[in-house]
């Protein structure tokens, strides 16, 4: 079950590293995501706080794992 468990946070992980920061990326081009003065807009302030959570919930399944593994 340990082993389940472990692989199951490496996917998590390896999901939100691939997949975030490529979304951050079509966000950034989105129109929405600066103002007029070329400032960062709150559309953009919010997808940038999701993608730090993002990352940081990956870095947490993987030590988890990896925990897990060495346990």
């Amino acid at each position: 079950m340990e082993l389940f468990a472990a692989i199951v946070l490496f996917l998590s992980a390896l999901f939100n590293v691939v997949a975030w920061p490529r979304f951050f990326k079509r966000v950034s081009a989105d129109p929405r995501a600066r103002d007029t003065a070329g400032k960062p807009t709150a559309f953009y302030r919010v997808h940038a706080i999701l993608l730090a959570i993002a990352l940081l919930l990956a870095a947490a399944s993987a030590i988890a794992g990896t925990l897990l593994l060495l346990s």
